[in-house]
């Protein structure tokens, strides 16, 4: 085991090392806000830092990412303001010059004054203008005729709305506010279209894919994805090799007759996790409800089927709750099945511990709707913009949720680190053969708690690139590295108590896990950072490591194999044949959905052409609900099953399983993939803000797949409703259960 622990170890503080020396890169070479910037011939000023920063937190106030994307991070329905911003100024400009120098529009021109016109465009975009002795930027007067011009159209986009962009009419007509928003969009544009000092590419790494200024995919981005691709299979055939040595080398153990858990009763701490799995059920159908308005508002921008809903709940408020309620109750069933196995970890019922638990439920509560009340009241401008910023809407995808609400949620999760690693710790006292794989556990529910304040780590006025990388700390090191771990043991220890494996294995098998993922996915978290304005560090660390992340999903065959040969080898397992379904089904999911859809998006050379596009889609919802939020379930069952004393009929969860799993992929396959995929050839063919104009998404062929995904879309439903059915239903039966 010390050789395990060691490695453990090293991974874990090397890996940090890593990503914390790339976060002061980000840092000290992120793109400059200027303190001005001024029209080069007359020396106006134009902007100032003010506005840019100020027009961010406009941005962030009316949904941020939730309408439309910046850099490529955001929602798919609305532009990619920088993307689009760019390319509308560079034909704006192209074609004063050429009415002007030729009395002819750009396109007439013969191939030779083209190409004078785009290499005078190029030089005029792509220089920098920075000066850090005057920290100010200097534009042309043509430019300022292209800004101005960008700048009348997304203030009528705002102000008279864009049913195409399922942005509502007045979503913001304060005039100051609308030159702050442009300010912040010129802002991001610059950063993507201007060359880092000294080099040849810009602070965004070239993207946007862009003919007209030549922002083409850099050879660091083309050789860091080849070299991730062969690492991939190099170190796929490695643990592969070891994997088929080694996995049968566990300690044996004899599989009992009868099930060792059986009679189980339930404590007074137990019983009151039971109502979070009556909320839980509640934000589930709530979040499926809204995702059904706002993948409705794709087809007919403002309405649904003609009723006029955007003016109350606008489709940056419906994102914004989809997928804020994901990951609400998806960690809540996390930390609930926490607070529920803790007195099987220790043996004991603690004190205070029913106390923390009804505490925390009327905190969850007060957080889910507090946070949700404040995003509405932001995003329809009754809040200056320090309050939204605190209680109202910040604007980040997967952390939409005001500052004083995070602040609130880590107390709360501070809590439930305190209730569940006592009852760890006990046990850990006791110096038995357990000790290893309760010490993995330990640490796994102390990083949940401790990673989830990264995202308190920027302020109100932090640039886009800082921003950009400690929300990724969040979403992907919290959310898709801790919890994992998290997961990984309390399966293990599950298993182990149900003397399925032995609990010497489990232990040494839950460290290796952790140590793999890990090696992978802490400096992996930089692959969503390849083009958010930072250094080239970001695109060899990110590709390199994040393709190893992929590596153990590949024997995720081998885990569904076991899953279903346990299944089948003592009839009373067969007792626990759903929730072990549950966990089959996230091992197929985290193949195809982390795995085979994640990797698609990962490499940069892909990532350049199609960050921001429906493929992000597929990967966002099979792995979010494929992976964990059907881990999720799978706990919610696996504690009911334990402490309940009668036969399930199992129909509901059949039926449950089966249209929650056919849903998913039929949504994908008819849908979400297919316009992927025609938006992918696009942005390579055509540049990138062509793959995301309403001209493409609004054509014929991509509104029949749209509606296409309405036959995944219901059957996920109904899955969803026959699971909630149940889980109501048997927590109400085991709520009333006399012990």
């Amino acid at each position: 085991m010390r050789k395990i622990w060691i490695a453990f170890t090293s991974v874990v503080v090397l890996s940090f090392i890593v990503l914390i020396w790339v976060g002061t890169e980000v840092y000290q070479t992120q793109p400059p806000i200027p303190e001005q910037v001024i029209v080069k011939e007359t020396g106006e000023i134009f902007y100032t830092k003010a506005d840019i920063q100020i027009g961010q937190n406009v941005w962030e106030s009316i949904g941020g990412m939730e309408v439309g994307s910046v850099w490529g991070h955001g929602s798919y329905v609305a532009p990619d303001w920088t993307a689009d911003w760019i390319h509308k100024e560079a034909v704006y400009i192209l074609e004063h010059w050429s009415k002007r120098d030729f009395n002819s529009t750009y396109a007439n021109l013969d191939v030779e004054k083209k190409a004078a016109l785009k290499a005078r465009l190029i030089k005029d975009i792509k220089t920098d203008s920075y000066n850090p002795d005057t920290k100010t930027i200097s534009i042309s007067e043509a430019r300022v005729a292209a800004i101005l011009n960008n700048s009348e159209h997304y203030s009528s986009i705002f102000a008279n709305g864009n049913e195409r962009y399922a942005i509502p009419v007045g979503a913001l007509t304060d005039k100051a506010k609308l030159k702050q928003l442009n300010a912040f969009f010129f802002w991001t544009s610059w950063a993507a279209s201007t060359n880092r000092p000294g080099k040849d590419y810009t602070y965004t790494s070239n993207w946007p894919h862009e003919p007209l200024i030549d922002n083409n995919i850099t050879d660091t981005s083309i050789i860091w994805s080849g070299l991730s691709i062969v690492l991939l299979l190099l170190f796929i055939g490695i643990l592969t090799f070891y994997y088929l040595k080694n996995h049968e080398k566990g300690d044996s153990i004899t599989k009992p007759d009868t099930d060792p858990l059986i009679g189980l009763k339930m404590l007074r701490s137990q019983k009151a996790v039971l109502k979070y799995y009556l909320i839980i059920c509640f934000l589930i159908a709530l979040q499926v409800v809204l995702g059904i308005l706002t993948v409705h508002y794709t087809v007919e921008g403002q309405a649904f089927f003609g009723f006029d809903l955007s003016s109350f709940l606008p489709y940056s408020i419906t994102r914004t709750w989809h997928t804020q309620l994901a990951v609400f109750w998806i960690a809540a069933t996390w930390l609930a099945t926490g607070l529920f196995l803790a007195p099987m970890i220790s043996g004991k019922e603690m004190k205070y511990q029913v106390f923390g638990i009804n505490f925390l439920f009327i905190a969850l509560l007060i957080i889910v709707l507090g946070s949700m009340l404040g995003e509405w009241l932001g995003v329809h401008q009754f809040l200056d913009l320090t309050t939204n910023f605190f209680f109202g809407h910040q604007g980040y995808e997967y952390m939409d949720l005001g500052r004083f609400w995070q602040i609130f949620l880590g107390v709360g999760l501070v809590l439930w680190v305190i209730m569940v690693s006592r009852h760890i710790l006990f046990a850990i006292k006791k110096n038995d053969e357990s000790k290893h794989l309760l010490i993995i556990l330990l640490l796994s529910v102390m990083a949940i708690g401790m990673f989830f304040f990264s995202g308190l780590m920027y302020g109100e006025n932090s640039s886009l690139p800082v921003i950009n990388y400690w929300r990724w700390w969040l979403v992907h090191l919290w959310v898709e590295g801790f919890f994992e771990v998290f997961a990984t043991v309390v399966i293990a220890f599950i298993f182990s108590r149900m003397k399925i494996i032995s609990t010497k294995t489990a232990g040494k098998v839950s460290i290796a896990s952790a140590s793999i993922f890990l090696a992978g996915g802490i400096i992996g978290t930089l692959h969503h950072l390849y083009y958010s304005g930072t250094p080239v560090q970001a695109i060899a660390l990110g590709a390199t490591f994040s393709a190893l992340e992929v590596v153990p999903l590949t024997l995720m065959g081998f885990e569904i194999r076991e899953h279903w040969n346990l299944l089948k080898s003592k009839e009373w397992i067969q007792k626990y044949k759903w929730p072990i379904f549950f966990f089959m089904a996230v091992s197929f999911w985290n193949f195809l959905g982390a795995g085979v859809f994640g990797f698609i998006i990962n490499p940069p050379i892909a990532l350049y052409y199609i960050q921001g596009l429906n493929t992000t889609a597929v990967h966002a919802h099979t792995a979010l609900f494929g992976v964990y939020g059907l881990l999720g379930m799978g706990f919610i069952i696996m504690c009911l099953r334990f402490y309940s004393d009668r036969a399930w009929d199992s129909k509901k969860l059949k039926r449950a399983f089966w249209f929650l799993n056919i849903g998913l992929i039929t949504m994908v396959l008819l849908s979400l993939l297919p316009i992927g995929i025609i938006q992918a050839y696009t942005s390579i063919t055509q540049g990138y803000s062509f793959a995301r104009t309403s001209d493409l998404l609004y054509s014929p062929t991509i509104q029949t797949l749209k509606w296409l995904r309405m036959v995944g879309d219901i059957l996920f439903s109904v899955g969803i409703f026959y699971f909630c059915w149940f889980t109501v239903q048997e927590t109400i039966y085991c709520y009333k259960k006399k012990q």
